[in-house]
């Protein structure tokens, strides 16, 4: 058994880009301790944060002393280090085809939703919150009616690829989590839906929620 204190997550409870990790951590069944960066107090600022990670964001994972940092990269670590990862499969298509369903929400979706890119949009055009909400209902919105078609024009399963989570489920639980925190209707999306059902039923998916880790009041 790995040591308890080898795994040392930096994050934020409601952070999408943390919750990924979270999850892989979880499903790879790894012993972690979390330490809150809480951005709305600006800890990410810090010195001492900033040490660990250069561009100040979350998450930062501690491994045998290394700083690892973003999340993709530090899953495709942890599925390359830790014996009988399968967060990526072995087949280099279907490999390419979970890294492509990631990317579009890691690298698509997710930074032009960042909260502080949709306030800068609504300060630029004066148009306050309700500028800040439409923004986000369009490119998450629009961002997940592509992913769904991506999922449906590739292999089935109970997942984003097969029957075993993969990367890709780690990146879309927590992009849904904020489209509902939008107010953005997932009805019509009927594999991402059936795809969140089968994560919901797997206590490594429940454990990582924002909810099951928020720090006390």
């Amino acid at each position: 058994m790995d040591d308890p204190c080898q795994y040392t997550l930096f994050d934020y409870w409601r952070s999408s880009a943390s919750y990924r990790v979270r999850i892989a951590l979880n499903l790879l069944d790894l012993p972690w301790h979390g330490v809150t960066v809480d951005l709305l107090a600006g800890s990410h600022r810090q010195p001492e944060y900033v040490a660990r990670n250069p561009q100040g964001l979350v998450p930062t994972l501690t491994v045998d002393g290394i700083d690892l940092t973003q999340s993709l990269a530090i899953i495709e670590y942890l599925n390359e280090t830790v014996p009988g990862a399968r967060l990526l499969p072995i087949d280099p298509a279907a490999r390419h085809r979970v890294r492509s369903l990631s990317y579009s929400i890691a690298m698509e979706i997710h930074p032009i939703c960042n909260l502080s890119v949709a306030r800068h949009v609504a300060e630029l055009t004066g148009g306050g919150q309700e500028a800040t909400i439409a923004w986000m209902q369009r490119f998450i919105g629009g961002g997940l009616a592509n992913v769904e078609e991506m999922l449906r024009q590739g292999e089935e399963g109970a997942f984003c690829h097969g029957n075993t989570p993969s990367m890709a489920d780690c990146c879309l639980i927590p992009q849904l989590y904020n489209a509902r925190r939008w107010g953005i209707e997932l009805g019509a999306f009927n594999r991402i839906c059936a795809i969140e059902s089968a994560c919901a039923s797997i206590p490594a998916f429940v454990a990582a929620h924002p909810d099951s880790v928020r720090p006390s009041a």
